[in-house]
């Protein structure tokens, strides 16, 4: 199939260029925000897609106009063939040339596979972090491995790329005390700190809008400390970035739930058993594993990924009165 000028656009004119893929719905920590203690059932091994399907499916993605992928997870590092999948990716053509691949990580195991991963072809990564305290780390993720984070975005600094995003989800009475510390890290590791606000994923149910951390509050901490002026041009991104003290530094404040950017969004998400959701916040999916595995024309495969993107909503909705959370937590959807 060729490229296509049209680009998938849906009915309120936004044009799809970023496509995020999760490998698996496993991690190997149990964070507080997203599930419970002994973890949530995990998709059968057989329903996951295959390497040669997540490539076939990216394929079409990139003749329908997607530019760049982003690997999430779970945790995508748990994924024994991350490395090939990431070299396959990258040498996939799109209207602009090679795919832009990007992975977001938890960063355990990052000490082992940065530079194999950067020489895969990999362009980026995104590193979570919420907290620099170990006890807390502990506390929070239920696992006591701070110290293979810290490993992790090390090797990711050494290898250059740029630029390199560490994600802070900022919570009240958790790490809210520590926001002026992370920039201070970030800093000194060359990197882009984003604070993001809490959001309704979490599988328990547990989300609660009282202790959600907003982006405004965060921006006045933050300017009791340092001298913060917004960057122009954010187009696309979900960041609003701010340079810090004149830059070159910047920070970057992710407000999905009091400031959507609903109206400028590019994206779409593949799960890791080959379910396409148009929304972060869907509660419909188109089943492009299930056209894979018949033997579903590449038309075929295309045509429901152009109706999914039609049939995207104008925005996610978490402030109206009937919201409903997604089935699936975050784990599950992919980030």
């Amino acid at each position: 199939m060729t490229a296509s000028s049209e680009g998938l656009v849906d009915k309120f004119g936004r044009v799809h260029r970023d496509l995020r893929i999760s490998l698996t719905d496993r991690c190997n920590l149990r964070c507080t925000y997203c599930m419970p203690a002994d973890g949530v059932p995990w998709i059968p091994r057989p329903e996951l897609l295959t390497s040669d399907e997540i490539v076939s499916l990216a394929v079409v993605f990139a003749s329908l106009g997607i530019l760049e992928i982003r690997l999430t997870g779970g945790e995508p590092l748990l994924r024994p063939d991350v490395v090939d999948v990431v070299r396959r990716l990258a040498a996939i053509e799109g209207e602009r040339g090679p795919l832009r691949v990007s992975i977001t990580t938890n960063g355990i195991g990052l000490a082992r596979l940065a530079e194999p991963l950067a020489e895969a072809g990999l362009e980026r990564f995104n590193i979570s972090l919420d907290t620099l305290r170990a006890d807390r780390f502990a506390t929070l993720t239920r696992r006591d491995r701070l110290t293979d984070v810290l490993e992790g975005i090390a090797a990711a600094q050494a290898t250059g790329l740029r630029p390199l995003k560490i994600n802070t989800v900022a919570m009240h009475g958790t790490n809210d005390d520590e926001l002026v510390d992370l920039v201070h890290f970030a800093r000194d590791h060359d990197a882009q700190l984003r604070f993001i606000e809490q959001m309704p994923l979490d599988a328990g149910h547990i989300w609660s809008r009282v202790r959600m951390v907003t982006g405004e509050a965060i921006l006045d901490v933050l300017s009791a400390e340092f001298t913060l002026d917004a960057c122009a041009g954010r187009g696309s991104d979900p960041a609003q970035l701010y340079f810090v003290d004149g830059g070159p530094t910047t920070v970057g404040v992710i407000a999905s739930v009091t400031a959507p950017f609903c109206g400028s969004c590019d994206r779409v998400r593949l799960t890791a058993d080959g379910q396409l959701r148009n929304c972060l916040f869907a509660r419909d999916e188109s089943d492009l594993r299930s056209l894979l595995r018949s033997s579903a024309s590449t038309d075929d495969v295309a045509a429901a990924i152009r109706a999914s993107v039609t049939a995207k909503l104008a925005g996610h909705g978490i402030d109206d009165p009937g919201f409903l959370q997604p089935d699936r937590p975050m784990s599950a959807i992919g980030g």
